[in-house]
């Protein structure tokens, strides 16, 4: 699997992201593989579960500017609009959204496991 095939499996932006780093796959992948380190996803999930909705905001909001610099699309929308749903606390929509970016974080992760075992072969 190449970098551009995991962007393709899960809609992100390569060209986007090969640009704003300088044209380097090699910079792409580090930071595209140092994604699954980032311990946003975890406490997205802690905090929306303890109800701590400012916390859980604040873990959305930085899954969507991860999101959103590495070209990772669908992440990046989904963050976006859960972090606008708690931007003042709790609404409705909010937990829909937060199953819904749930899903996409382990598509995302799924690929970038996949891609690194590619790596590994």
């Amino acid at each position: 699997m190449t970098l551009q095939d995991l962007y393709t499996q899960i809609g992100g932006d390569y060209e986007g992201v090969l640009g704003r780093l300088m044209n380097s796959e090699r910079m792409v992948q580090k930071f595209v593989l140092k994604f699954l380190a980032d311990g946003s996803y975890e406490l997205l999930l802690r905090s929306m579960e303890a109800q701590d909705y400012p916390e859980a905001f604040r873990a959305a909001h930085t899954i969507k500017g991860i999101g959103q610099n590495l070209g990772f699309t669908p992440l990046y929308e989904l963050a976006g609009a859960l972090s606008d749903a708690l931007r003042n606390g709790f609404t409705p929509g909010a937990p829909a959204l937060a199953e819904q970016l749930e899903a996409e974080y382990r598509h995302t992760a799924e690929a970038i496991r996949a891609f690194q075992a590619s790596l590994e072969a």
